[in-house]
Order: C-alpha cells, then structure tokens, then sequence
C-alpha cells in the first residue's frame, strides 16, 4: 500500500497502530530517518530501544538487528503523519555460502519505543508476505509470468489472489493448493464446487 499519509490517517481513525516501511521516494522523512539514526548509533545513544534475532538452517544464516526510538525533534515533517510515536530501524546481515550481505530498512511506528514489539510486528509481515508469494510461485507459477503491458501485471495479481483464496476456502478435497488448482482445471463439477464458494463471501 505504500507509506502514505492518507493510509497512517485510516488507520488512525480504525482505532488500529501502524508500522509502515519508508521508501527512497519519501525523499525528506527517509532522509531524515537515516541520518537520525546514524548520529544517535555512533554515539551510542540512550534514546535507543535494542533487540535481535538469530536464524541458521540449510546453510543460511541471518542476524537481524533492530533499533527504534522516540526522539523525533530532528525529523522535518513529524507531524505531517497522524499518530506517528516512534521510529525503527532493520538491519539484517544474512550469510549464505560463505557471502554477507548486509541490508538496512526504516519505518514509521504508531507503537511504543519498544524494539522487540517492532520485531515482532516487521517479522510477523514479511512471514505473510514470503508465505503467500511462496504459494502464488509453486502453485500459479507467479514470477514465471510474462505479462507486462498496462494494467495485466496487476489484474493477473488480482485474479491469483482470488483463486488462491478461493481454493484455501475449499476444504472437501484435501490436496495441495497446487493441485486442487490442477484439479478445477481438470473437472468442471470440482471447478463449479469452488466457485460456489464466491457466492457466500
């Protein structure tokens, strides 16, 4: 959905909190982010919340390290974001193979300067994210997809995520997403069995 202004204000007034990821074209407030946090890690400032995490298996290694803090006077436009209490800061440094690489991500919170609740809530996201794309790749093919002109990459998103609802809604055949995909597409009675489906939601 982005890092908008107008979303933080939704969220805001749906009595929900927010964690949302700042991205290059928020050219001021990222800027200001990054710089806020170097200053303040150089100095080891007290301002900062800490917490890290540590994940090894098949080969991979990563350790991600998170910072958050409160102290928002050196930020332009603060208060141009409803509800904004604190700022976080990810940086994983994962090792396949023998090669490090080192990442660094930075994000708005409506949540307290409390870096392990941040962790939690980043990590929480991207299991989603990773999980359903998992799925949209090994049962739809997904990243193997060649549309690209217009609105065809999106509405083809769209139409995947329906599907893949659907079929996750369907629980009298007890296979794989894949192939009950296969299996709508092969027997037009399962196939009209899941489109049923569409008329309760």
């Amino acid at each position: 959905m982005g890092c908008q202004k107008s979303i933080a204000a939704q969220i805001i007034e749906q009595k929900g909190d927010y964690v949302l990821a700042l991205k290059g074209n928020q050219d001021t407030l990222y800027e200001d982010v990054r710089v806020l946090f170097t200053q303040l890690l150089a100095n080891d400032n007290p301002k900062l919340d800490y917490y890290e995490t540590y994940e090894e298996n098949h080969g991979r290694s990563e350790l991600r390290r998170y910072w958050t803090t409160s102290a928002l006077d050196t930020l332009r436009t603060c208060e141009l974001w409803r509800g904004l209490a604190t700022i976080g800061m990810v940086e994983a440094e994962r090792s396949v193979n023998g090669e490090t690489t080192l990442e660094q991500r930075y994000y708005i919170l409506r949540l307290p300067n409390t870096a392990k609740t941040f962790g939690y809530a980043v990590r929480s996201h991207w299991g989603i994210e990773n999980a359903v794309h998992w799925v949209l790749d090994i049962a739809f093919r997904e990243d193997e997809c060649r549309i690209r002109m217009d609105h065809g990459p999106e509405n083809f998103a769209v139409l995947r995520h329906i599907a893949l609802n659907l079929l996750r809604q369907e629980t009298t055949y007890k296979g794989s997403i894949k192939s009950k995909r296969h299996r709508a597409g092969w027997n037009d009675v399962y196939l009209a069995k899941v489109l049923e489906i569409a008329h309760t939601i």
